[in-house]
């Protein structure tokens, strides 16, 4: 979606690149502070992440100014 790999999500975050695969896999074997970096991550390099609406939670990219 923003050209980011997970080897850059684990440089940026400072995780191993092991844990953002599994974050991506199995949310549940991942610190909560881990996701909330990647998070964050992913919210720097543009992504929006949608809030549950009715229509489920979703993600899209950022609008730039």
């Amino acid at each position: 979606m923003v050209g980011v790999s997970q080897a850059d999500i684990a440089r940026v975050t400072g995780r191993t690149d092991k844990t953002v695969r599994r974050a991506e896999t199995d949310v549940s074997m991942v610190a909560a502070d881990t996701i909330a970096a990647i998070r964050t991550a992913l919210e720097d390099a543009g992504v929006e992440f949608i809030e549950e609406n009715g229509g489920g939670p979703g993600v899209r990219l950022a609008k730039r100014e």
